[in-house]
């Protein structure tokens, strides 16, 4: 099933259709502020600024289920991703990835591309999934791995 049937609320609050994002390769991650990887923001950038003339997009969906990793407001959200990575690439509003109020669009990832074992959880911040043009879900990385190690795969679908 593609993702574009899906919407979800910007980090500025308003509604956005997934299906907005239909003809674009797209990086979907779950981020958090204080989080041992949140350094993966800058990676995430250099990706997004790399790609996003040729139809790449990266979505940031914040997540506060890992350690209270995220425990920031959406403002609060928004100015450290600003001012700390620099961060332009699409950032949503909060959201649960796992359990019974996660997100319709993270309950659709995980059914996609279960995780190692055929796990349906997500383990923890940075989980990354990789959606093709016509929003397939074509891979599923762990948090461990660095943006840069994505370049490939990315490039395999622009």
């Amino acid at each position: 099933m593609s993702i574009h049937t899906h919407s979800a609320k910007t980090i500025d609050g308003q509604e956005q259709s997934l299906g907005d994002y239909a003809g674009k390769t797209l990086l979907i991650v779950n981020t958090a502020s204080k989080c041992g990887f949140t350094p993966q923001y800058e990676g995430l950038e250099a990706l997004y600024q790399e790609y996003k003339d040729r139809d790449f997009a990266v979505l940031g969906f914040p997540c506060d289920q890992f350690g209270h990793q995220e425990p920031g407001d959406e403002n609060e959200i928004k100015n450290f991703c600003s001012l700390t990575y620099d961060v332009s690439f699409p950032m949503f509003a909060k959201i649960e990835v796992n359990g019974p109020n996660a997100h319709p669009l993270y309950q659709s990832l995980k059914t996609a591309r279960p995780g190692v074992m055929g796990s349906k959880g997500i383990k923890w911040n940075f989980t990354k999934f990789l959606v093709d043009p016509k929003g397939e879900v074509v891979k599923r990385y762990a948090p461990t791995d660095k943006p840069a190690s994505l370049r490939k795969d990315i490039e395999a679908l622009l």
